[in-house]
């Protein structure tokens, strides 16, 4: 089963994936937008996938949170993480059972 790619791949997209929006880890860049008193303040912060699913926060901390995005650097490292690390995996097992 670890010399199939595709078995590795899809292993380690599915344990990143469930890591990243089960667990709040505040890895990746992102922006909160705050509304007070019809004001809008734009604050950069850590953000973790999980709370884009509804976990990992309390509802306590989101009273004057209008919503809260990733930046495009912060979609680019989630991407990278959770695509490009399986993919690479997969390709060096594909490249050395090749090699065999």
């Amino acid at each position: 089963m670890v010399q199939n790619p595709i078995f590795v791949f899809l292993s380690t997209f599915l344990s990143l994936i469930l890591i990243f929006f089960l667990f709040p880890i505040n890895l990746f860049d992102g922006k909160i937008v705050y509304e007070y008193s019809s004001k809008e303040h734009i604050i950069d912060a850590p953000l973790s996938l999980s709370y884009f699913i509804g976990l990992g926060y309390d509802e306590s901390d989101m009273v004057s949170v209008k919503e809260f995005y990733l930046t495009i650097k912060g979609s680019i490292m989630a991407s990278i993480l959770i695509f490009g690390f399986p993919t690479l995996l997969a390709l060096r097992v594909y490249l050395k059972s090749k090699k065999n």
